[in-house]
Order: structure tokens, then C-alpha cells, then sequence
């Protein structure tokens, strides 16, 4: 793998042969990766991986033709090659009115917001493997758990590096840390699973093992004994480690490509109130350690954090180069990037921000409901919004969270269901997509 000056100069040094080749214009996206993951089960070492790897992308563009051509062998030869068969690629594809290179303006040229990405530190395998195992032994120590499917620790560094052919030449790293455990509570059909992970860019911010592994227990515990919930309309809380799909199915719904498509729900609700008065949902990609920080989009553009809801009206679209051509709109800096193809649109730290009441208030007057901790399924049309999945939490009775609830479905339309959101005020920033608890009104239960 490649360091960051390395990586510049090997994009740059790509474009030029391209160009020599009688590209118009090109780009070139490098990405390496270096990982070592540790596994552990019931107190012993169960797998041990390390994995480094690089990949280099091009986009080769003649005139309003083009073609994504990558490579992971990095040698003049095979670049050589990759330039050649990117140039006949091109020759022989379609025009493409929309497709091209950011506008040049807009590229990042100063230094860049300091994200906090990297913190240089590569912990040994045995550091992992201690992680790993007290982790572990934390959650089978919760009174119930009866079995794990293990715990695992896992330190990964990334380099990213962007040359284009109007000028743009800049990488950085990202460093990631991960420790998780997953355990198993009660006996025979009373068997209830659980977990708990975190990710984080600095290894100081991860969570003590002590505290995850217990957690992991106790959630899994919490779960037996599963009652029985009577169907019909009734109000659902979701728990913030999973509340931040909902705002997930908003992202993907205001992307540049879902427009254009119109495959979108919310099409032709731009400056529209879609969530209810006060709320605001932000994207904050400068943010100090973020899990998706970075200073520059997938097309060199400047990024800068800018709300996409506000007071509940939809702000605009995420938008990449082509899309916004093809809408006739500037880029917004959200661009996104895999080393092949063209590029897409998508957010990066986003939050929905916190309400004004604590959790116990937001549930308070709540007579019967269901308290969500776990979705299972894709049951959402991106086209309509309907929404139907498979969920599991437990019963709100009361204004108290009561009995565990197991194979119960939940079912709405997310514009209805957006106008009806009420958060909490626990916003954390454990996640890329980070919400407080949130409450939703007239939902559909069905019970098991």
C-alpha cells in the first residue's frame, strides 16, 4: 500500500500517460487498504486475518465518450495496458451529454479542513486479541447469557488519492478501529441473541471492552420471554441504533441519480416541509474524527457542512456532476466514489438533531406501543415510500418500556411517517448516520 505522497504521484503520473494517450480529460481514483482482524469464541483465538490491498481507477474520456477501466497490479506495464484498453473503451461507447469532470471552480485548491481522519497509531494483534477476548468475556459474565458467537477487534488503515486532468492532486489517509461481541441468552426455544459493536477513527474514543461486552449480555437477556403483540395502529419508538435508517431511506431518496430517474419518493418536493416543523437533519463531512469525514468529494470538489432539512423543509438534492448537469443545477460537493464506474451522490456524518424531551417524556404518555431495537429486511419502496419490515424491541405500556416483542412487523409510509416524527434529545455520534430516539405515530403492528 501506497503512502499518501506516493499514491498522489502514481494518480498524477497515470493521468499524463492517459493524456498522452488522447484523453480530453481524465481522472484517476487510488484507494489502498490494510486491515488486521482478530476473532475470538468462548475464551479461545478463533481467527486471525490481516488484508492489504490497492486498487487504481480511470476514467478516460474522448469528448462526450468515456470509459472506467481499474487495476490492482500497479506496474508500468499493467498501467500501461489499462491506459490502452481505456482508450479503445472509449472509442467504442456511447456519447454521454452529462458526463465529465467537476467543474474546475469548484475543486478544492486550498489546504482542506483538518477531519482528524488518521491517528497514526497500528496496534499488534496481541493488543486486538486482549481487546477481543475481555470483550468477550464481559458479556458471557451477564447472569442468562448461555452461549456467544464470539467477539472480534479489528485496526484498519485506508489511503485515498484523486488526480484529475484540470488540475486536481490530493490524498489522505483514514484510520479505523472496530470491537464487537455477540452472545446468546437462555436455553432451547427460549434462545434469544444479541450484540453490540462500535466503530470509531482514533482508537482512544473506542469503547471500554468492559462496557460493550456487558452490554451485549445484557441486551441479549433482556430479550427472552418474547410476548405476544395484539395488531393494529399504534406508536413506534425506535432506538437510535436503528432510528438512523429511517434518515438513511431520506438520503437515498435525495440523490442526484434518484432524481434523475425519478425513483424517488420525495420527487418534487424540493423547499417542501417533509418532516415537522423545527426539525433539522445536517451533514457535517468536516467533523473532527468523523467516520465519514473528509476534506474533498469523490470529484475533488470542496466539501462544506450544510443542512439538508431545516425547520422540516427539504433544502435540495445531493448532487454530483453529471446529475446536476442533467438538472441544470451546480454540483453540491456530495459526490461519492468506487474505484470503477462513474460517480454517484451520497451524505457523509449525518445527524438528525436532537427535540427538546428526554426519552422517558417522549414515551411518557404513550398508552400501548412498541420500543424498536431491531429491523430485519428491505421491505421499503424507494419509489412510494411504503414501508413494511420485520422488527423486534420490546412493548411500551404504560409510558414504560415493558416485555420483550419478537417477529412483529411494522408498516407505514415514510411521508407520513416523516411527518410524524418527534426526537428525543440523546443524540450520540457513535454512527455515520446518528439520530436521538424517535417516536412515531400511527404506525401498523402486526404481531406474530
Amino acid at each position: 500500500m501506497l503512502d499518501v505522497k506516493d499514491a498522489e504521484a502514481r494518480a498524477a503520473s497515470l493521468i499524463e500517460t492517459a493524456r498522452k494517450a488522447g484523453a480530453d480529460a481524465a481522472d484517476v481514483l487510488y484507494v489502498g487498504n490494510g486491515s488486521t482482524e482478530v476473532q475470538v469464541r468462548l475464551g479461545d483465538l478463533e481467527d486471525v486475518q490481516r488484508s492489504e490491498g490497492e486498487e487504481i481507477g480511470l476514467r478516460f474520456f474522448l469528448g462526450k465518450r468515456s470509459a472506467s477501466v481499474s487495476s490492482s497490479d500497479l506496474s508500468a506495464e499493467a498501467l500501461s495496458a489499462l491506459v490502452e484498453r481505456a482508450a479503445a473503451m472509449a472509442r467504442e461507447a456511447p456519447e454521454d451529454d452529462y458526463a465529465g469532470l467537476a467543474p474546475e471552480e469548484r475543486l478544492l485548491r486550498a489546504g482542506g479542513p483538518n477531519v482528524e481522519g488518521d491517528d497514526g497509531y497500528d496496534p499488534p494483534p496481541t493488543a486486538l486479541r486482549e481487546r477481543a477476548l475481555a470483550t468477550e468475556a464481559a458479556a458471557r459474565s451477564v447472569d442468562g447469557v448461555t452461549n456467544s458467537e464470539g467477539a472480534g477487534a479489528s485496526a484498519g488503515r485506508s489511503v485515498v488519492a484523486l488526480a484529475t486532468s484540470h488540475g486536481f492532486c490530493r490524498g489522505y489517509t483514514t484510520s479505523g478501529y472496530s470491537s464487537s461481541a455477540s452472545v446468546i441468552a437462555g436455553n432451547g426455544a427460549r434462545m434469544q441473541r444479541d450484540y453490540a459493536h462500535h466503530n470509531v477513527r482514533h482508537l482512544e474514543d473506542l469503547d471500554d471492552a468492559e462496557v460493550l461486552g456487558r452490554l451485549a449480555g445484557e441486551r441479549a437477556v433482556a430479550r427472552l420471554d418474547p410476548a405476544r403483540v395484539p395488531s393494529g395502529s399504534m406508536p413506534v419508538v425506535f432506538d437510535p441504533r436503528v432510528g438512523g435508517s429511517l434518515v438513511g431511506h431520506l438520503l437515498s431518496a435525495i440523490t442526484g441519480p434518484a432524481i434523475t430517474r425519478k425513483t424517488s419518493f420525495l420527487l418534487g418536493r424540493e423547499e417542501e416541509r417533509v418532516f415537522a416543523e423545527g426539525i433539522v437533519i445536517r451533514d457535517d463531512p468536516h467533523r473532527e474524527r468523523g467516520l465519514r469525514s473528509k476534506p474533498f468529494d469523490g470529484e475533488g470538489m470542496a466539501t462544506s457542512p450544510s443542512n439538508l432539512v431545516e425547520d422540516g423543509r427539504l433544502t435540495g438534492w445531493l448532487l454530483d456532476s453529471a446529475s446536476a448537469r442533467q438538472l441544470g443545477r451546480e454540483p453540491t460537493g456530495h459526490s461519492t466514489r468506487g474505484i470503477g464506474g462513474s460517480p454517484g451522490a451520497g451524505a457523509t456524518n449525518v445527524d438528525l438533531l436532537p427535540g427538546t424531551v428526554s426519552k422517558a417524556a417522549l414515551i411518557a404518555d404513550v398508552k400501548r406501543g412498541i420500543y424498536v431495537t431491531e429491523l430485519i429486511g428491505q421491505g421499503v419502496n424507494p419509489v412510494t415510500g411504503d414501508y413494511s419490515r420485520g422488527a423486534s424491541g420490546f412493548l411500551i405500556e404504560d409510558g414504560e418500556i415493558a416485555a420483550p416483542v419478537a417477529e412483529i412487523t411494522i408498516a407505514g409510509n415514510l411521508v407520513d411517517m416523516f411527518q410524524a416524527l418527534m426526537p428525543a434529545d440523546d443524540l450520540e455520534h457513535r454512527r455515520g448516520v446518528n439520530v436521538p430516539t424517535v417516536r412515531i405515530e400511527g404506525m401498523i403492528v402486526a404481531g406474530a
